[in-house]
């Protein structure tokens, strides 16, 4: 089937299982979608030495990264075959820092669906549920 043809939560369902190759930005910040629900998503991340700033951290836009395909695809999870959607805001909080070589998990839920626009909220967060970071977005939903 053509991913044109599929509904958002159909292609992501698809990804998940592999039968779908992973968005290319997988390569650069290492985020593996394991768990695909309506209006869910769950990704496993992990920061690396490729992901550091100059003072030896991991710099924020890893997880910024991170939150934008979190809330982006937990939105995309609810669309119509056809539909597409850009984000308009990323309000990203930066609770700690992001560890190196650890793996955390990234969950991203839709909060509000209209016509025009989707709004989710993702997290980052550790084993023990320790949070590192937290954002909301809004989506613009593209209608064909």
């Amino acid at each position: 089937m053509n991913i044109k043809q599929m509904t958002g939560l159909e292609m992501l369902t698809a990804m998940c299982l592999g039968k779908l190759p992973r968005a290319s930005i997988s390569q650069t910040i290492p985020m593996q979608l394991f768990a695909v629900t309506e209006g869910v998503v769950r990704f496993k991340v992990k920061a690396d030495e490729r992901h550091l700033n100059p003072l030896g951290g991991v710099h924020g836009g890893f997880a910024a990264t991170v939150l934008d395909s979190a809330t982006g695809c937990a939105v995309h999870t609810m669309l119509d075959a056809g539909v597409g959607y850009g984000t308009i805001d990323l309000n990203v909080k930066m609770c700690r820092p992001i560890p190196q070589n650890t793996e955390l998990l990234a969950t991203g839920t839709v909060l509000n669906m209209s016509k025009n626009l989707g709004i989710s909220e993702a997290k980052i967060v550790d084993q023990d549920g320790k949070m590192y970071a937290y954002a909301t977005a809004t989506c613009m939903l593209i209608h064909p």
